[in-house]
């Protein structure tokens, strides 16, 4: 069954971090965002200088180039954001090919726009993508953190929250990138728990959620573990099955 989402967006001060190596254009998108209302919170033209950006003023977004001619590009900054600050990227780039635009969306950017782009066109990403974000984080604040990097499960296995990894018996048990997500998502939480709609959304980014298609990846899972790690929560979504030690 498809149930639609109901997104709700609030508005406020939205501080959008500009990463973009030439100065002059990286000018004119800050002057655009200010006429439509927006804060821009730093112009940054390095990967190193994004995330220490990113780390320490926490902007609502970012406008990410992918080339900022540095051996680290838009995309490697944009992997590491995404991971350790949960905030939503938006690539701006002049590249069309297909390798640049697969590498891209690698990342799972909420939005990729081809400069030059429209005032409108970028004002619109931007407000779709916040309107996204906001729906299953609900605020930053929401995502509560544990202190340890291991959960404990059942039957001698454990999941590496920092490194994203599913032990049994010391052995890996190597993850797709979706059951790593829902994985990622789970153990932010301190209940172990998410709704359906925090993990379709986080996983596959849709404002609708088929539960046959979550179902599926829950029961992959069981057959890779041979161990049901994930409990359903009637109508509501899935809480991981936790070991005494994570107490």
């Amino acid at each position: 069954m498809t149930k639609p989402i109901n997104l709700i967006h609030k508005d406020k001060d939205i501080n959008v971090l500009i990463v973009e190596d030439e100065i002059v254009l990286a000018m004119a998108i800050e002057l655009s965002l200010n006429e439509m209302g927006f804060f821009v919170s730093g112009i940054e033209t390095s990967a190193q200088k994004a995330i220490l950006h990113a780390q320490n003023h926490l902007p609502d977004i970012i406008l990410m180039d992918i080339n900022l001619n540095n051996p680290q590009t838009g995309i490697d900054a944009a992997n590491v954001i995404w991971k350790k600050f949960k905030i939503p990227i938006i690539f701006l780039t002049s590249y069309t090919n297909d390798k640049t635009i697969n590498e891209a969306l690698e990342c799972e950017p909420y939005g990729y726009l081809i400069k030059p782009c429209r005032d409108e066109e970028l004002k619109a990403t931007i407000n779709m993508a916040l309107h996204k974000h906001r729906y299953f984080f609900k605020r930053q604040n929401e995502i509560e953190e544990i202190n340890s990097d291991f959960i404990y499960l059942e039957e001698q296995m454990k999941f590496d929250k920092a490194n994203s990894i599913l032990y049994k018996n010391e052995t890996i048990i190597k993850l797709t990138k979706n059951e790593k997500k829902l994985f990622d998502l789970i153990t932010q939480k301190s209940q172990y728990s998410a709704s359906f709609e925090q993990i379709f959304a986080y996983i596959w980014r849709e404002d609708i959620y088929d539960l046959g298609k979550l179902r599926t990846l829950i029961y992959r899972l069981k057959l890779k573990t041979k161990i049901n790690l994930f409990e359903n929560i009637f109508e509501q979504g899935y809480k991981l099955k936790v070991n005494n030690k994570n107490e």
